[in-house]
């Protein structure tokens, strides 16, 4: 009996082999605001994060995955607002989502942050209608 509960334990407890293993990103980053570099400050983004992913991976992923020149990562976290939701008979409690906001400062070398591009026949129109 004790030897083939040894048996069944030795042999749940080896560890599986799954081969080579890559970390692949699965984190979020939705860009909120941008703002270009001018010639006394240097080029800047505000990204809504998950509120697990911490500066360095904010920092890591900009850089390896976008090749973005990253100098700087500030973040902040927020709570979800709270909802009291009334309906006829009950009073239904909510909140929404936890997030973090990462604000990223890059080098002077990148000048355009990528908001504000031009895309041809879709320019603002002045009050006449016209392009």
């Amino acid at each position: 009996m004790f030897a083939s509960i040894t048996a069944l334990a030795s042999a749940t407890s080896k560890r599986v082999n799954l081969g080579h293993r890559m970390w692949m990103p699965n984190m979020p980053m939705v860009l909120l605001h941008a703002e270009h570099a001018t010639e006394s400050t240097p080029a800047k983004a505000v990204f809504r994060v998950v509120p697990k992913m911490t500066k360095h991976e904010v920092k890591e992923f900009l850089t390896k995955i976008y090749g973005l020149p990253v100098v700087h990562v500030r973040t902040q976290n927020y709570l979800g607002k709270r909802m009291k939701i009334m309906g006829r008979t009950t009073i239904v409690y909510a909140k929404r989502p936890d997030f973090k906001k990462a604000f990223v400062t890059f080098d002077n070398s990148l000048a355009d942050a990528g908001i504000g591009s031009f895309v041809p026949g879709m320019g603002p129109k002045n009050k006449r209608g016209e392009e």
